[in-house]
């Protein structure tokens, strides 16, 4: 069936104008009913946010989401849009997406009055109907609300015209939703300005009162501390949001994984077999859950899960790297790679203290700590006691990032209890596996003091 295409034709379709509150709590309830997935790509938010977010819906209510960087808050509210109707009629020709009945700007009353049905309509998609804006200490009332225009003043239109108005971003964004991020960063003077704006509608510009009823929900994030820290955020336009959902980083290692695995750089396929083993999986994963709990890392600006996806994304980097030197097609990352996490990691974490040497002690330690998390849930110690008899009567074994595959096979076959500890990682037959399982469990072993390991260069050397 062909859209109207005038305001005439929208009428006689019967169409209802729905306010946007009106239209995402339509749209809210009926996916609600149908048990739809209304924030894909969102992990771990099933049980505590998203409910929370739905609530606020429900209520007709603007939003804060406070949480340190990395929780995901710029994802959700850009997820928003997929509460609106796919497209909607707006009045063609005017500055902003008009209400096609009840225009609330000059120029469009003025269409609509010279028109009437014939006034032409143009159907606006949900993509172009959200509008983001990062606060910054610039940002100016022009930027978010409007300004007069000098060229139409020019044209000879006075000042108290309404028609010499440069709208903001906020009024383009009218029958949308509008973001301020990091809102607690804009100046007073312009928090003040939002004021009007949530909720008497009222705007002064230059000294010209209008009245602008704008069809938006103004939606904001913040991070926790600046948002309750006495003079960042007025208090006025904190009573202005009705609703305030605190987002978390992921609760347990599977969501953490989860994300992981999601937001890596994926490039096309190549000719390379990439198997990860689980547990080099949850050692990525437990090293920025522990930075999340360091007191060496600064807890308030938080441990992003993008920390966890650069760590992942360079330890496979590594172990490609190793497959192409070595002439080997399977891709597996092993113990020995973990350090080359290191330059990813320290970009994404803030330490207290600073000192020539710490930062290096301290993220080695994350990761020591990680990797035996990570098998003191895998293994007990006495079902490896044959192991480590072998390496108290003199063994000694080296290993490193650049060791071939097949070396480790002879390792496994002929240290009595290994190849079983082997198989229980489900690494038996194949040599890259193999290589990384070994590598995990005399790691293991050395972090739980019944290994002694030693480097020497680039390479790591266990012994009784």
């Amino acid at each position: 069936m062909e859209k109207p295409r005038t305001v005439g034709e929208l009428r006689a379709s019967g169409y209802k104008v729905l306010s946007v509150r009106e239209e995402m709590r339509k749209n809210l309830i009926e996916k609600i009913r149908k048990d739809e997935q209304i924030f894909p790509g969102i992990v771990g938010f099933e049980e505590s946010v998203i409910p929370a977010i739905q609530n606020a819906i429900l209520a007709g209510q603007d939003i804060i989401f406070l949480g340190e960087r990395g929780q995901a808050k710029s994802r959700i509210i850009r997820s928003l849009v997929n509460l609106l109707d796919e497209e909607i009629p707006v009045l063609a020709g005017c500055e902003i997406p008009e209400h096609p009945f009840e225009p609330i700007t000059r120029s469009g009353r003025d269409l609509l009055a010279e028109q009437g049905d014939a006034a032409p309509i143009n159907w606006l998609p949900r993509d172009n109907r959200y509008g983001e804006k990062l606060a910054t200490p610039d940002i100016t009332i022009a930027d978010l609300i409007g300004e007069v225009d000098p060229i139409k003043v020019a044209e000879g239109r006075y000042l108290s015209d309404e028609l010499t108005i440069h709208f903001g971003l906020i009024p383009r964004t009218n029958r949308g939703i509008f973001c301020i991020n990091e809102l607690p960063d804009l100046a007073e003077r312009i928090q003040v300005g939002l004021l009007n704006i949530m909720e008497e509608r009222d705007v002064q510009i230059r000294g010209y009162r209008i009245r602008l009823p704008l069809d938006v929900v103004v939606v904001a994030s913040a991070n926790p501390e600046d948002y309750t820290n006495r003079g960042r955020i007025i208090t006025p336009l904190k009573d202005r949001y009705g609703a305030q959902i605190r987002t978390h980083y992921p609760r347990n290692v599977d969501h953490e994984i989860d994300i992981m695995e999601r937001e890596m750089w994926q490039f096309p396929a190549e000719d390379y077999k990439v198997t990860v083993p689980q547990y080099m999986k949850e050692i990525v994963a437990e090293i920025t859950r522990l930075a999340r709990r360091s007191p060496d890392v600064n807890q308030r600006s938080g441990v992003s899960v993008r920390a966890s996806i650069a760590d992942y994304e360079s330890l496979l980097a590594n172990a490609l790297r190793r497959a192409i030197r070595l002439g080997e097609d399977e891709v597996v990352p092993r113990i020995s790679d973990l350090p080359y996490i290191v330059p990813a990691i320290c970009g994404k974490i803030e330490l207290e203290t600073v000192e020539d040497g710490r930062e290096d002690q301290i993220i080695d330690k994350l990761i020591q700590g990680g990797a035996a998390a990570v098998f003191n849930r895998n293994f007990n110690i006495g079902e490896l006691e044959d192991v480590v008899a072998r390496f108290k009567s003199g063994l000694s074994l080296d290993v490193s990032d650049v060791m071939p595959s097949r070396d480790y096979v002879k390792v496994a076959k002929s240290i009595e209890g290994l190849d079983r500890a082997v198989t229980k990682l489900g690494a038996s037959g194949d040599p890259a596996l193999t290589a990384a399982a070994v590598e995990f469990i005399l790691e293991g072993l050395h972090l739980n003091k019944r290994l002694n390991k030693d480097r020497v260069g680039g390479r790591a050397q266990y012994r009784g």
